[in-house]
């Protein structure tokens, strides 16, 4: 088959497009023909060498969409049936979805039914698995001022979409770096752009609930603008720092 390989960390030329082995049928697993996946920020990470417990040559890739080819399970999971399947070490412990086929736990492969093309289908399930965690963990109430730090990802447009299609109250700020995408924030259902000033939003509003993702090197600015009793949920890294440095909880919080 077909499949993206890496063999060395580094820059998206360490990306390998051959041919390997197409993987074989185990127990307890099944062998699903890939249609589509996501590409996200974790699986850069781990290509940049930044998962220490990943281990090279590896076929990334935390998330796909396909069709069952053969399986272990045939009675939950017969040939052909649509899946999703998403993370559980997949594209880090063992090979993910960066092929033609890739070989999964039968307890991560998610049978559904749907009748979204699968270019549509592929941008749901690891974006929008993390947008409605997120939604869980903030504890969205009706009438709540929600702001969304780092708006223009894709976890932060899908956040909106399930917020604005269960809360119809609740009113959605969401931050920028880049002004001139206000008007697609507008248009994607933000009811507010505030701009991010070198990780300051220049605004003095406060809310209520938190997402963010631009992460550590914005968090502490985050928790200025957050109600007494609110809550704040750091889902992303798109900042690119892993370590709050220099924390104090009492001033900071």
């Amino acid at each position: 088959m077909k499949a993206v390989v890496i063999y060395n960390p580094g820059d998206s030329e360490q990306l390998k497009y051959q041919d390997v082995e197409t993987p074989v049928v185990k127990e307890g697993w099944s062998l699903v023909k890939i249609k589509g996946f996501g590409i996200n920020r974790s699986e850069i990470f781990t290509r940049q060498g930044f998962s220490p417990s990943v281990q090279f040559p590896r076929i990334l890739g935390i998330e796909c969409v396909g069709v069952i080819e053969e399986s272990t399970d045939s009675e939950r999971l017969p040939k052909d049936q649509t899946v999703v399947s998403i993370m559980g070490e997949m594209g880090r412990d063992f090979d993910g979805s960066y092929a033609q086929y890739a070989l999964l736990p039968n307890e991560q492969i998610y049978p559904i039914d749907t009748n979204l093309s699968w270019e549509t289908l592929a941008t749901i399930p690891e974006t929008y698995y993390t947008a409605f965690g997120s939604m869980k963990n903030l504890k969205i109430e009706h009438n709540d001022k929600v702001l969304v730090r780092g708006a223009t990802s894709g976890v932060g447009v899908a956040f909106l979409n399930l917020i604005k299609a269960k809360y119809k109250d609740v009113t959605v700020s969401g931050s920028t770096r880049d002004m001139s995408k206000k008007s697609l924030l507008i248009e994607v259902g933000f009811d507010e752009v505030i701009e991010d000033k070198e990780n300051e939003l220049d605004t003095s509003s406060e809310y209520d609930k938190v997402l963010e993702l631009v992460g550590t090197v914005t968090i502490k600015d985050s928790f200025k603008h957050l109600k007494e009793g609110g809550i704040l949920c750091d889902t992303g890294i798109l900042g690119g720092k892993w370590y709050l440095e220099e924390f104090d909880p009492i001033f900071d919080i």
